[in-house]
């Protein structure tokens, strides 16, 4: 009486199709599938940050000469 059978699932199934429509359902999966895949990304490129290729950052200060005479 605790464990259901392969009926059970089969009927919640198929009112959770009747009620949700098959075109939700896929669409709900693909966002479930997209998300998913970003966060593994988001994991992936924490664990190794992206390297700079080419150019340097040089830091500095800008000053306006024009309002300072020498």
């Amino acid at each position: 009486m605790g464990s259901l059978s392969i009926w059970h699932w089969l009927i919640v199934l198929l009112v959770i199709v009747l009620i949700f429509g098959t075109k939700k359902l896929r669409n709900m999966g693909s966002d479930l599938g997209g998300a998913v895949k970003g966060f593994k990304e988001g994991m992936r490129d924490e664990e190794h940050p992206p390297t700079q290729q080419g150019g340097h950052t040089i830091e500095g200060e800008i000053k306006d000469r024009s309002h300072n005479p020498k």
